[in-house]
């Protein structure tokens, strides 16, 4: 009886672990370029391999849950008007980075 309780904890507890994100060695050249572009402009202030926030929230799994830390849904959208026009603590970017950049960051983004 233990051990069957025991496996029903583990397994529930395993429900809401999101999947890994895609290894670095994997990313193609588009998404290679969008980490540049996040490891540069974006990961002073955010963390791509967990949720936990520094100055701004964790990405991890930015784009597998259905709403962003804000409460709004998590899609390419609302995502890119955050980028592009900033909210609350975050500066506008829209500015500071190239269409290509932009599209880069997206793909990276999205193999969170």
């Amino acid at each position: 009886m233990k051990k069957v309780l025991l496996l029903g904890l583990l397994a529930t507890c395993g429900c809401n672990r999101l999947a890994p994100s895609k290894p670095l060695s994997e990313l193609t050249a588009q998404e290679t370029a969008g980490r540049q572009v996040f490891v540069s402009r974006c990961s002073s202030c955010h963390s791509a391999n967990t949720e936990k926030g520094m100055n701004g929230p964790g990405l991890e799994g930015l784009f597998r849950k259905p709403y962003l830390h804000s409460g709004m849904a998590a899609n390419d959208a609302q995502v890119t008007a955050v980028i592009v026009q900033g909210r609350n603590m975050m500066p506008a970017q829209g500015n500071t980075l190239t269409d290509q950049q932009l599209a880069d960051l997206m793909a990276y983004l999205h193999t969170l």
